[in-house]
C-alpha cells in the first residue's frame, strides 16, 4: 500500500478492525518513511458472470434495481430493499467463490423476497424464471398456497401442544 502523503511503497498496520456488516475491514496503517497515518478498508471482491459473458463487481444497488420494479405499488420501503440486498449479498458470498453466475442471484433473491412480499416474489418469478403461460402462475400460486396450508397445520398443532 502505498503511502498517500510521501508515495513511499509500503505501510505496516497499527490496527484492524472489522466494520459493523462484517463484510469489510478497516486497517488503520503508518508509513516508515514520513510516519503519517491513514486508513484503509478491505473487502473481498465479489464478481457477477452475467448471460453475455461480461463480468463485473456485484452491486447491492443493482439487485435493488431489479426488486424495485417487482415492487412498485407494494408497501415494500427502500429500508426494506436494502435489507433484501444485504441479505442477498450474505447469501452470495457464503457461496466461498469470487465470481458467481446472474443466475445464482436471482435464485438467492427469491427467498428473501417471498417472506418480504408475496405479489413482489410472483413478479419477479413471472420474470426471472420466464414464466410462459397462466399455468406457470398457477403452479407457483398453488405452491404459496400449500406452503400457506402447511404452515397454518404447524400453527394448530403447535398450538394444541
Amino acid at each position: 500500500m502505498h503511502c498517500p502523503f510521501c508515495r513511499h511503497a509500503d505501510s505496516r498496520v497499527i490496527d484492524s478492525r472489522t466494520s459493523d456488516d462484517g463484510l469489510s475491514i478497516r486497517r488503520r496503517r503508518q508509513c516508515p518513511q514520513c510516519g503519517g497515518r491513514f486508513s484503509t478498508i478491505e473487502t473481498a471482491s465479489l464478481n457477477v458472470i452475467k448471460r453475455s459473458g461480461v463480468i463485473e463487481p456485484f452491486s447491492r444497488e443493482k439487485v435493488m434495481s431489479g426488486v424495485r420494479k417487482a415492487c412498485q405499488g407494494r408497501p415494500v420501503t427502500e429500508g426494506d430493499l436494502g435489507l433484501l440486498a444485504q441479505a442477498v449479498e450474505e447469501t452470495v458470498r457464503q457461496t466461498g467463490t469470487s465470481q458467481i453466475d446472474t443466475n445464482e442471484i436471482g435464485l438467492a433473491i427469491l427467498p428473501p423476497l417471498r417472506e418480504l412480499d408475496e405479489i413482489a416474489y410472483l413478479r419477479f418469478a413471472s420474470v426471472y424464471q420466464a414464466f410462459d403461460t397462466l399455468d406457470d402462475f398457477e403452479a407457483a400460486i398453488a405452491q404459496l398456497r400449500a406452503d400457506h396450508d402447511a404452515a397454518r397445520a404447524a400453527a394448530s398443532v403447535a398450538d394444541e401442544v
